[in-house]
Parts: C-alpha cells; sequence; structure tokens
C-alpha cells in the first residue's frame, strides 16, 4: 500500500471515529475552585479567568453542553483553514474564524494577553504547539508553522468576539505521508523539559472541579522567580485522549512567583488526559506535559518522567 492509499484509509478512519465524538461527554464546562455550578444561563466570573485577564464567561445552556474543541462550528463562527501544510516544512499557515452574517470576524476581546489562542496537537497527543497569530485588517490570521512529521493534527483557536462569550472551535490538519500513531505516554507525576523537573499533585475528576498544584524546580532546587507569561506564572490546557476534548485553564493568583502553581479543572468524564504547562523563567517559555488519569482505578503513575518542550517566545 502506497503513502497516499494509508492516509486515505487513516482520515477515513478519523471521518468515522471522530464524527460519532461529537456527541460524547458532558460539558467540559466552567473553571474555578468552587464545584458548585450556577443555573444555566448566567454569567459569572471564575477566580481563574480573575487572575489572568478578568473577563466574563458565559455558562453553557442545555443546548451547548458539546465538549470545547470538538466543533469547527459553534453559535455561528466557524473554523477555516486555508493553508496546506507539508511535514517538516515552515508555513505561513493561515486561517479565519467567519461569524454569524458569513464574514471574517475582525473585532475580538483580549482574553489573557491575546485576542486569539492558536493550540496545535497531534491526533496521537505527542506533540504540542501554542501559538498566537497575527491579524490583518481584513480578519485573515496568520502564524508560522511547521509540523514535522506527516499525519493527523488538531487545531484549536481559543477566542472570544467582541460583545460575545469565549468560544473554542478546533478543526482536523492532515499532513500527507507514512502515519504511524505513538500510543499514549504512560501516567506520570513528573516531567523534565531543559534541564527543569515539574511535579503534579492533586487528581482530575469527572464533573467537578479538582485543585491540581504544579510545582517547578532546577537541579534540586525549587524555582521561585518565575516570570509572567499571558497574565500569569503558569498557563495549563487540559485534552481528554481520544476525541481531544479540550479545557483550558489558568492558575488562582497566589502572588508567589513558584515554586507551586495551582490550578482548578474540571474534566468532562472518566478517561485519561494530556495535560501542558506553560511557564516562562530566564526568559524563555517552556512546556512540561503529563498523562493524569480522571475517575476510579486510577493507576499508580510510573516514576518515569515525561518529556517537555522549549519554544521561543514569538511562537508559543
Amino acid at each position: 500500500m502506497n503513502a497516499a492509499t494509508k492516509l486515505g484509509v487513516y482520515v477515513l478512519g478519523l471521518a468515522v471515529v471522530f464524527g460519532g465524538a461529537l456527541g460524547v461527554g458532558s460539558a467540559v464546562g466552567d473553571v474555578g475552585p468552587a464545584p458548585a455550578k450556577p443555573e444555566h444561563g448566567t454569567t459569572h466570573s471564575t477566580p481563574a479567568a480573575d487572575s489572568c485577564g478578568g473577563h466574563e464567561q458565559t455558562t453553557a445552556t442545555a443546548q451547548d453542553d458539546t465538549p470545547g474543541g470538538l466543533q469547527v462550528s459553534q453559535d455561528g463562527y466557524t473554523l477555516n483553514p486555508l493553508t496546506t501544510i507539508k511535514a517538516g516544512e515552515a508555513t505561513d499557515f493561515r486561517f479565519t474564524v467567519t461569524g454569524p452574517d458569513g464574514r471574517p470576524v475582525t473585532g475580538y476581546q483580549v482574553q489573557h494577553d491575546k485576542k486569539l489562542h492558536f493550540i496545535v496537537v497531534s491526533r496521537d497527543l505527542g506533540t504540542f504547539q501554542h501559538l498566537h497569530p497575527d491579524m490583518t485588517s481584513g480578519g485573515v490570521w496568520s502564524v508560522k508553522l511547521t509540523l514535522d512529521d506527516p499525519g493527523a493534527y488538531r487545531a484549536f483557536a481559543d477566542f472570544a468576539p467582541t460583545g460575545g462569550s469565549g468560544l473554542t472551535l478546533g478543526a482536523d490538519l492532515l499532513v500527507a505521508g507514512d502515519y504511524k500513531p505513538d500510543p499514549l505516554p504512560e501516567v506520570a507525576r513528573t516531567a523534565e523539559v531543559d534541564g527543569y523537573q515539574v511535579s503534579l499533585d492533586g487528581d482530575l475528576v469527572p464533573g467537578q472541579a479538582a485543585k491540581l498544584t504544579l510545582s517547578v524546580s532546577k537541579d534540586g532546587e525549587p524555582v521561585t522567580d518565575l516570570q509572567p507569561y499571558l497574565g500569569a506564572y503558569g498557563h495549563l490546557v487540559a485534552l481528554r485522549a481520544g476525541d481531544l476534548a479540550y479545557l483550558h485553564v489558568h492558575p488562582e493568583d497566589s502572588g508567589k512567583a513558584g515554586p507551586e502553581i495551582t490550578f482548578y479543572a474540571e474534566a468532562p468524564s472518566a478517561g485519561d488526559y494530556r495535560l501542558f504547562l506553560d511557564f516562562k523563567h530566564d526568559g524563555k517559555v517552556r512546556t512540561a506535559d503529563f498523562t493524569a488519569r480522571a475517575g476510579a482505578g486510577q493507576p499508580k503513575p510510573t516514576a518515569e518522567p515525561g518529556t517537555g518542550a522549549s519554544h521561543d517566545d514569538h511562537t508559543h
């Protein structure tokens, strides 16, 4: 079977698997330290949001209970990739978000220091990029993007249009070539990246806000001079394995620059999740990654640390 045929079979499989995944799970919901949820249709500010931007979030209604990132279109807004990507080639990736009138959106609220956060992950959750594109006057977004390996990727646009509520839209990006997905990394409590060690304390709890504390150290010494990044000392993205339901959380405002960064996150269901922590130290943003499990029957985490990735500021 040649490379084109292999990719065609793989894409057909994706259509079946992820088409059915749209109806799976309950809402990702709001993030905050209190597990109690407000009445549907009300607006509220969470402590996590206040610590990083203070914007209001709107509680999902009964008709809007699909986890974030599983839909390419929601509430009349659609994510439209405009660029084809080749493996290993730096690409000026372009996309638009069209609104209910069918035109590219040009008005966005600033959230966590940016008008739009663009996340790209491989479908096997082995690679992760958090990017911040630039927008032209016509509403076309552009960002430098390199995807080293062939396969299927998921792109997320996390934004709030002017006068509207926050949305996370997702679209698949397919890179031609022979592709073999890697297995999900084992559940672990520690990760290493660029000589830094990051430990995770706390467990995800399905349908309930749970406290997660991540501690950063280097050479065995706690790091107490983390630098602000996107309005906080840490930035956490969580993705559910299988369908890549998206959960974007931020830390509570402790006023301390490390070593501990505390988050409150609500997992929409039991299962495995990948956690990606961005933190900045010595002028550079780094990402530590973990596999965590929500729900009963959690295995004892392995002692082997995960691996992370470092990013230049202009691409993260």
